[in-house]
């Protein structure tokens, strides 16, 4: 929608301005955290005032919800489950996904983390309506791995083993190597997880 103020064009946007904000929160509780980013940090990151800012979200919640449901579950499409279901295997999949993140990690020349990991740790214990969100992201990252598995021949490394705990197992192995990815400020510690689950995947 266009209107005229004061003899200039402005250009109303609600949707444009909504995914700044996102975009801002995203990025700054990726860096600080969720606790340590204020709402006034995003409103100057996101350069929206008080007003905008409100007009879309009620809380510092409400916008942190958003963000795990928006910006964190749509970043783990882009960089896992679109990967995995383009893939002709579950192995290929894996290694596409973690391969890609690896090296991006190395381009950009330092660990942040993984956003859904990040924000597990640091409220899932003590909000639950985040825990909720997040459990839900990671539910689904297990069940699409899974699907995948249950329509391949058993990798006999895990003989026995159901495709929905494999595919936690996976999602594990992943998530674990990306804090200690965090903590050693490399991606060494990927290259070695997915080398090691390429071998358990053969079938």
């Amino acid at each position: 929608m266009e209107r005229k103020s004061r003899g200039k064009l402005r250009i109303n946007d609600p949707e444009g301005m909504r995914a700044r904000i996102l975009d801002a929160a995203a990025d700054l509780f990726q860096a600080r955290g969720y606790h340590d980013t204020s709402v006034q940090d995003v409103k100057r990151v996101a350069e929206v005032s008080s007003g905008a800012f409100h007009h879309h979200f009620e809380s510092k919640k409400a916008l942190g919800l958003a963000v795990v449901n928006d910006r964190v579950s749509g970043a783990l499409r882009e960089a896992w489950l679109d990967p995995l279901l383009a893939a002709p295997t579950v192995a290929q999949g894996v290694r596409d996904a973690i391969g890609a993140t690896s090296g991006d990690l190395r381009a950009q020349g330092f660990v942040r983390g993984c956003p859904v990991n990040n924000l597990a740790v640091e409220l899932a214990f003590s909000d639950s309506d985040f825990r909720e969100a997040l459990q839900a992201i990671f539910a689904d990252w297990q069940r699409t791995i899974a699907s995948r598995l249950a329509a391949e021949p058993e990798p006999p490394a895990f003989a026995g083993v159901s495709a929905h705990d494999l595919a936690g197992f996976i999602v594990a192995a992943y998530s674990g190597a990306m804090t200690m990815a965090k903590a050693e400020q490399s991606p060494e510690r990927l290259d070695a997880t997915v080398a090691i689950l390429m071998r358990l995947l053969r079938t």
